[in-house]
């Protein structure tokens, strides 16, 4: 792939961080952001779609509400992100407007993704803002989302939203200009151009070569995000904000991870990278083997043990018996139902219990092999 076929992309992700839209005191930057959208209204001005991953909201209500730092403790991030996430919408509204340009916020949760019945309406969402010629602006429901239910780092969500609305490319913009073999500080350090394997990047160091303090993510959470696209053959562009013209116009700028995958099925990406277990099921050899190889659904028969607290509906990890995971799923019993179905069969437990309980503990569509 060369840097030709990244200009040519007909629908591009492009996720900008905290540090690349903030002031050092954590106020947003004016001037900043509208030289961003000055490179970003360029995409749809050359006719291709765009899709806005930022960071930034919590950021944004730090000084409004006289903190000054960022808060560690989630409730305040919550109260942060309430009000930054206006203010920071209001402004892109306003600089998109400048270009003839209308923006649509989007605000995600990991269960918007992940359960059956909600992922496919973020999946309309988006095909009819694209549809409308709307720049989708997306960011992580901070003022909801728990502890246990978070994305974590807008770099992974960009790389899942990127795979959900089948874009061609994702950039990732940072204040770093790109992947170093070793911390950019370090005397001798040598930007990679491009990796086309995982392999090229086996002994990178990126320690040292994180944020400003103002945001959540490091070079290691755009290298997982660069992992999520790439499997799921989509190229990634990495290089900082003060690059983002280049790196949107197919300029050799920054580090380009050439796909290196295929697609698999949206929900199934989500499910693996999105979600955190509430709960581990322990399977037999056979079971492991069955959900493994054959991509069999996992019954009662297959289990034995349960841990955690789970609900039905929740992810939960499959386990091998030395503690491996080997597979997560969505489980379609509460932890407290499982304990008196372990190692039986459905038919049996149908028989004796009912026709209701003659459903799998996952099923093979709702599991992804790790």
């Amino acid at each position: 792939m060369s840097r030709a076929t990244v200009s040519g992309a007909r629908r591009v992700v492009v996720k900008v961080g905290s540090s690349s839209l903030t002031t050092a005191d954590g106020g947003l930057d004016p001037a900043r952001v509208r030289d961003l959208v000055d490179h970003l209204a360029g995409v749809r001005a050359r006719g291709a779609e765009l899709v806005l991953v930022s960071s930034g909201a919590i950021a944004a209500g730090l000084a409004p509400l006289a903190f000054r730092r960022r808060p560690r403790d989630l409730a305040r991030q919550q109260a942060a992100a309430s009000v930054g996430q206006g203010i920071l919408v209001h402004r892109y509204t306003e600089e998109f407007a400048r270009h003839g340009q209308v923006t649509g916020q989007v605000l995600l949760t990991v269960d918007d993704v992940t359960r059956r019945s909600h992922y496919r309406n973020a999946q309309r969402t988006f095909d009819k803002l694209l549809e409308l010629g709307a720049v989708p602006i997306v960011n992580e429901n901070d003022t909801v989302a728990t502890s246990e239910i978070r994305f974590g780092d807008n770099d992974r969500l960009a790389a899942l939203v990127a795979h959900l609305v089948h874009a061609d490319l994702l950039v990732l913009l940072s204040d770093v200009d790109g992947l170093y073999d070793a911390p950019p500080s370090r005397p001798g350090s040598t930007l990679l151009s491009d990796v086309r394997s995982w392999d090229d990047v086996a002994a990178v160091d990126v320690r040292g070569a994180g944020s400003a303090g103002v945001g959540t993510g490091g070079m290691e959470t755009k290298l997982d995000a660069a992992r999520i696209a790439t499997g799921a053959g989509i190229p990634v562009v990495l290089t900082d904000t003060a690059h983002a013209g280049e790196a949107l116009t197919g300029a050799v700028t920054g580090t380009l991870f050439h796909a290196t995958g295929r697609r698999r099925p949206t929900r199934l990406l989500w499910l693996a990278h999105a979600t955190e277990p509430r709960g581990r099921l322990v399977l037999d050899a056979g079971a492991v083997r069955a959900v493994t190889e054959r991509r069999a659904s996992l019954l009662p028969a297959g289990v034995v043990d349960v841990v955690g607290g789970f609900v039905a509906g929740d992810p939960v990890e499959l386990v091998d018996a030395d503690g491996r995971a080997v597979a997560r799923g969505l489980v379609n019993y509460d932890a407290a139902e499982l304990p008196g179905l372990l190692g039986r069969s459905t038919r049996d437990l149908a028989r004796e219990l009912g026709a209701a309980y003659e459903r799998e503990v996952v099923h093979r569509d709702d599991l992804v092999v790790l």
